[in-house]
């Protein structure tokens, strides 16, 4: 892919950006004018010093324009429970191989699918197992009559079955294929199917049933060599692996420019400023599928977008206005729970039909 598109001659291997700052404003005929329609707008050569940025070792770069697009599944988010434990503690980030689990007994923090593919992993190596969720979910097997699962949601939503029917026809698939959770020792979910990010798993279910895996409750508290859980019950152990997610940081740059709001960018569609035309970032969704192809249409938008400033066109000044105009709804309706893990949550169908969508205002 790199040697095809041309990216060895853009890329720099071993360099990080260390603060990206901005030092002038830039495309201010379309920033100044948005609201006073194209006929108005003054035609104004682009900054070329808009942004600063400081690499490692000193080095200062001037841009025109930031593409952020380093992820944010790497900062770990770790848990603060009390007490203090004793034992090897590592977060999923950091989880390589199962050698650190082989022979130990093991508790996995965290109900998500990390937390599930690494306890399904301890359970085959780990002397014992035991798994820890603050609540119930929804767990879907990956493969349904040979296929895989999310091509067969993919084809219900591609023929615009209605939510509640979706739900219908995927909990009766998903009890008939590997049964209930909670009949296997797993809290009773307290949310209807899709409200939050789908834990798909064939074999966490199958370990539980065979006692492999050992569900427990929330930690209340790090007891030396062991852990105390909310139930009261007490295990020892030797390796605690807390798969609890990750926070959202960019220590690179001023959440200000960002436009930061409830604990993360406010951005429209989770790509552009609402009214800085230079700064863009990419790759800030958590979708309920896969993310490579929505994140290819999120690039492809920045490049006609900025393509369209660059020719100070009409459909430039009108995508400035809806940048800067209501957010839209993400979630397609669905009302996701409110927690640190579904802040960044798209519902990936309609996500990348409204992508295709504001794309084809640029032809």
């Amino acid at each position: 892919y790199a040697r095809h598109f041309g990216l060895y001659e853009r890329i720099e291997f071993g360099r990080s950006v260390e603060r990206v700052e901005k030092v002038a404003p830039t495309w201010a005929s379309l920033s100044d004018s948005r609201d006073r329609g194209a006929e108005s707008r003054r035609h104004v050569e682009t900054p070329k010093t808009a942004w600063q940025v400081t690499l490692d070792g000193g080095e200062v770069r001037h841009y025109a324009g930031v593409v952020i697009a380093n992820g944010h599944n790497w900062d770990p988010n770790w848990p603060a429970y009390p007490g203090k434990f004793a034992g090897l503690a590592l977060h999923s980030a950091h989880y390589k191989t199962p050698d650190v689990l082989r022979g130990k007994r093991v508790l996995v923090v965290g109900g998500g699918n990390s937390g599930c593919d690494i306890a399904v992993e301890s359970a085959q190596h780990a002397a014992v197992t035991f798994h820890s969720v603050r609540r119930g979910y929804h767990y879907l097997p990956k493969f349904l009559r040979g296929q895989p699962i999310d091509q067969l949601g993919e084809r219900l939503l591609r023929w615009r079955v209605p939510l509640w029917l979706r739900r219908a026809i995927t909990s009766y698939a998903v009890k008939i294929a590997i049964g209930r959770p909670h009949d296997f020792g797993l809290p009773k979910p307290d949310h209807k199917l899709f409200e939050t990010h789908p834990i798909i798993n064939s074999q966490v279910l199958y370990y539980l049933g065979h006692g492999s895996i050992r569900p427990k409750p929330d930690v209340a508290l790090l007891d030396g060599d062991g852990v105390r859980f909310v139930d009261g019950s007490q295990e020892p152990l030797d390796v605690i692996v807390y798969a609890t997610g990750f926070r959202i940081t960019f220590p690179f740059i001023d959440g200000q420019h960002l436009n930061w709001r409830h604990d993360r960018p406010d951005l429209f569609m989770n790509v552009f400023h609402p009214t800085d035309d230079s700064l863009f970032v990419v790759g800030l969704i958590q979708p309920d599928s896969g993310q490579w192809g929505l994140v290819d249409y999120q690039a492809q938008l920045v490049t006609r977008f900025l393509s369209a400033l660059a020719q100070d066109s009409q459909q430039a000044g009108r995508f400035c206005r809806l940048k800067a105009g209501p957010r839209p709804d993400l979630g397609d309706g669905l009302r996701y729970i409110h927690s640190q893990r579904h802040l960044l949550e798209v519902e990936h169908f309609s996500y990348r039909e409204r992508l295709k969508q504001l794309l084809r205002q640029f032809d």
